[in-house]
Protein backbone atom coordinates (compact mmCIF):
# COMPACT_ATOMS: atom_id res chain seq x y z
CA UNK A 1 0.00 0.00 0.00
CA UNK A 2 1.25 3.43 -0.91
CA UNK A 3 0.41 6.81 0.62
CA UNK A 4 -2.28 8.81 -1.14
CA UNK A 5 -1.03 10.55 -4.29
CA UNK A 6 -3.66 13.23 -3.84
CA UNK A 7 -2.45 16.11 -1.75
CA UNK A 8 -6.04 17.04 -0.97
CA UNK A 9 -8.16 15.72 1.85
CA UNK A 10 -11.92 15.60 2.07
CA UNK A 11 -13.75 16.91 5.12
CA UNK A 12 -14.01 14.13 7.67
CA UNK A 13 -10.96 12.22 6.43
CA UNK A 14 -8.59 10.79 9.02
CA UNK A 15 -5.26 12.35 8.11
CA UNK A 16 -1.69 11.55 9.05
CA UNK A 17 1.67 13.15 8.38
CA UNK A 18 4.54 10.67 8.58
CA UNK A 19 7.93 12.31 9.22
CA UNK A 20 9.97 9.12 9.11
CA UNK A 21 12.94 9.21 6.77
CA UNK A 22 14.14 5.69 7.68
CA UNK A 23 12.72 3.54 4.88
CA UNK A 24 12.29 0.32 6.89
CA UNK A 25 10.37 2.08 9.69
CA UNK A 26 8.30 4.02 7.16
CA UNK A 27 7.33 0.74 5.42
CA UNK A 28 6.10 -0.62 8.77
CA UNK A 29 4.09 2.46 9.78
CA UNK A 30 2.41 3.67 6.57
CA UNK A 31 0.50 0.44 5.66
CA UNK A 32 -0.86 0.22 9.22
CA UNK A 33 -2.11 3.83 8.99
CA UNK A 34 -3.73 3.14 5.62
CA UNK A 35 -5.31 0.01 7.10
CA UNK A 36 -6.79 2.27 9.80
CA UNK A 37 -8.31 4.43 6.98
CA UNK A 38 -5.87 7.32 7.40
CA UNK A 39 -4.98 9.33 4.34
CA UNK A 40 -1.22 9.68 4.57
CA UNK A 41 1.23 12.38 3.55
CA UNK A 42 4.94 11.75 3.81
CA UNK A 43 7.19 14.50 5.11
CA UNK A 44 10.74 13.75 4.09
CA UNK A 45 12.36 17.20 4.36
CA UNK A 46 12.08 19.80 7.11
CA UNK A 47 10.83 22.59 4.80
CA UNK A 48 8.23 20.27 3.26
CA UNK A 49 6.97 19.16 6.68
CA UNK A 50 6.70 22.71 8.01
CA UNK A 51 4.77 23.79 4.90
CA UNK A 52 2.41 20.82 5.21
CA UNK A 53 1.81 21.61 8.90
CA UNK A 54 0.87 25.20 7.95
CA UNK A 55 -1.40 24.00 5.14
CA UNK A 56 -3.21 21.04 6.71
CA UNK A 57 -4.52 20.13 10.13
CA UNK A 58 -3.46 16.51 10.49
CA UNK A 59 -5.18 14.23 12.99
CA UNK A 60 -1.92 12.36 13.60
CA UNK A 61 1.68 13.50 13.14
CA UNK A 62 4.33 10.79 13.45
CA UNK A 63 7.93 11.91 13.93
CA UNK A 64 11.03 9.72 13.97
CA UNK A 65 13.32 10.95 16.76
CA UNK A 66 16.37 10.80 14.47
CA UNK A 67 14.68 12.56 11.52
CA UNK A 68 17.46 13.74 9.19
CA UNK A 69 20.13 12.74 11.72
CA UNK A 70 18.63 14.77 14.59
CA UNK A 71 18.09 13.84 18.22
CA UNK A 72 14.88 14.43 20.21
CA UNK A 73 16.50 17.57 21.65
CA UNK A 74 17.26 19.18 18.27
CA UNK A 75 14.63 17.50 16.06
CA UNK A 76 13.30 20.34 13.85
CA UNK A 77 9.79 18.89 13.55
CA UNK A 78 9.37 18.32 17.29
CA UNK A 79 10.68 21.84 17.98
CA UNK A 80 8.23 23.34 15.48
CA UNK A 81 5.31 21.43 17.03
CA UNK A 82 6.24 22.45 20.58
CA UNK A 83 6.44 26.14 19.60
CA UNK A 84 2.87 26.17 18.32
CA UNK A 85 0.20 27.80 20.50
CA UNK A 86 -1.49 25.30 22.82
CA UNK A 87 -4.85 25.07 21.06
CA UNK A 88 -3.14 24.72 17.67
CA UNK A 89 -0.76 22.08 19.03
CA UNK A 90 -3.68 20.08 20.45
CA UNK A 91 -5.22 19.75 16.97
CA UNK A 92 -2.62 17.05 16.26
CA UNK A 93 -1.97 13.75 18.01
CA UNK A 94 1.84 13.74 18.06
CA UNK A 95 3.64 10.38 18.03
CA UNK A 96 7.38 9.99 18.59
CA UNK A 97 9.05 6.90 17.15
CA UNK A 98 12.00 6.23 19.42
CA UNK A 99 14.99 3.98 19.94
CA UNK A 100 15.50 5.14 23.53
CA UNK A 101 12.08 5.42 25.12
CA UNK A 102 9.68 2.53 25.77
CA UNK A 103 6.27 2.37 24.09
CA UNK A 104 3.47 4.10 26.04
CA UNK A 105 5.92 5.72 28.51
CA UNK A 106 3.69 8.59 29.66
CA UNK A 107 6.41 10.43 31.60
CA UNK A 108 8.85 10.40 28.66
CA UNK A 109 6.04 11.47 26.34
CA UNK A 110 5.30 14.40 28.65
CA UNK A 111 8.99 15.38 28.83
CA UNK A 112 9.31 15.19 25.02
CA UNK A 113 6.03 17.14 24.56
CA UNK A 114 4.39 14.37 22.54
CA UNK A 115 1.16 12.47 23.03
CA UNK A 116 2.53 8.96 22.51
CA UNK A 117 5.85 7.19 22.22
CA UNK A 118 6.27 4.04 20.14
CA UNK A 119 9.56 2.21 20.45
CA UNK A 120 11.16 0.90 17.26
CA UNK A 121 10.84 -2.66 18.63
CA UNK A 122 7.02 -2.25 18.70
CA UNK A 123 6.47 -0.91 15.17
CA UNK A 124 4.88 -4.20 14.09
CA UNK A 125 2.14 -3.41 16.66
CA UNK A 126 1.83 0.25 15.67
CA UNK A 127 -1.86 0.01 14.75
CA UNK A 128 -3.26 -1.20 18.12
CA UNK A 129 -0.92 1.10 20.07
CA UNK A 130 -1.98 4.12 18.01
CA UNK A 131 -5.66 3.16 18.15
CA UNK A 132 -5.58 3.01 21.96
CA UNK A 133 -3.55 6.22 22.25
CA UNK A 134 -5.90 8.17 19.97
CA UNK A 135 -8.95 6.86 21.86
CA UNK A 136 -7.46 8.02 25.17
CA UNK A 137 -6.55 11.38 23.62
CA UNK A 138 -10.09 11.89 22.30
CA UNK A 139 -11.53 11.03 25.68
CA UNK A 140 -9.19 13.49 27.40
CA UNK A 141 -9.42 16.38 24.91
CA UNK A 142 -12.88 15.84 23.39
CA UNK A 143 -14.68 18.42 25.50
CA UNK A 144 -11.72 20.83 25.17
CA UNK A 145 -12.02 20.73 21.36
CA UNK A 146 -15.82 21.11 21.46
CA UNK A 147 -15.56 24.12 23.78
CA UNK A 148 -12.83 25.66 21.63
CA UNK A 149 -14.98 25.32 18.48
CA UNK A 150 -17.99 26.83 20.27
CA UNK A 151 -15.95 29.80 21.47
CA UNK A 152 -14.41 30.34 18.02
CA UNK A 153 -17.88 30.31 16.44
CA UNK A 154 -19.02 33.24 18.60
Amino acid sequence: MEPQDSSFFDLGDNTALVCVDHQQYQKMVVPQLIDMTYKVHLGLFEEDVLLKLKTYSYNVVIVYENFKGSTPQNNPILRAMVRRPGAERREHFLVLISHRFPTNDAMSAFVQSVDLIVNIADLANFKPVLRRGVAQYRELYGSFHETLKAVQAI
